[in-house]
């Protein structure tokens, strides 16, 4: 573009006019009032986000008088109230979720189609059916040390064992070996011991 061009200045610099009108403040919006607005007041209920300007002797005398639920019912102020809790966005139960609009699992017992539990998808077979028939309790479980091996070993057990397994072999065997059992019999006590101290240490390791 020429600098002597007609549209130099337009372009590059604010006109004159807007920048004489954007310097100064809006008049004030109260009735009969030409004093210079620098203050902002709601509109109201329904109108969020609009504002009156005001100057400020006149923003004063408005907010005495604003009243936000002016024209609504005892019950309607509750139910607002309660609604902003949430920010008036709709909320359901944490145990409904989008199988319930679809009715999906509904039936004599669950006549609202509510699912329980934890019951979701598993795609990559992670944690097995919790929650179901066929649940995998050892998807969790810790891994057995040596020592805790040895202690299953003295108790003819493997390292899969279950809790309820191990509680239940040591009460066999303490039957089996004690000396009431064996007419007085005194020479499985040695066995008899090293079964006791095996399910002491697992017990205090969290095994059984």
């Amino acid at each position: 573009m020429k600098l002597d061009s007609k549209y130099f200045d337009c372009i590059r610099v604010k006109p004159e006019e807007d920048r004489l009108r954007s310097d100064q403040d809006p008049v004030c919006e109260w009735p009969e009032c030409r004093n210079s607005a620098q203050h902002l007041a709601p509109r109201g209920r329904g109108r969020e986000g609009q504002y009156f300007n005001f100057c400020l002797a006149h923003v004063r005398e408005y907010n005495k008088s604003y009243n936000y639920f002016n024209g609504m019912s005892d019950q309607d102020v509750a139910a607002f109230q309660k609604a902003n809790v949430t920010g008036h966005r709709p909320t359901w139960r944490v145990n409904v979720n989008s199988r319930k609009k679809a009715g999906e699992g509904a039936g004599p017992g669950n006549p609202e189609g509510f699912t329980h539990g934890f019951d979701f998808k598993d795609s990559f077979r992670l944690f097995g059916s919790i929650g179901g028939k066929g649940r995998r309790e050892k998807a969790f479980a810790k891994p057995v040390r040596n020592a805790e091996r040895k202690c299953l070993k003295a108790l003819d057990l493997n390292a899969s064992a279950t809790g309820k397994e191990i509680k239940s072999r040591f009460k066999l065997l303490v039957k089996r070996h004690h000396p009431d059992h064996n007419g007085g019999d005194r020479r499985s006590e040695d066995k008899l011991r090293e079964v006791i101290q095996a399910y002491n240490y697992l017990k205090e390791a969290g095994l059984c």
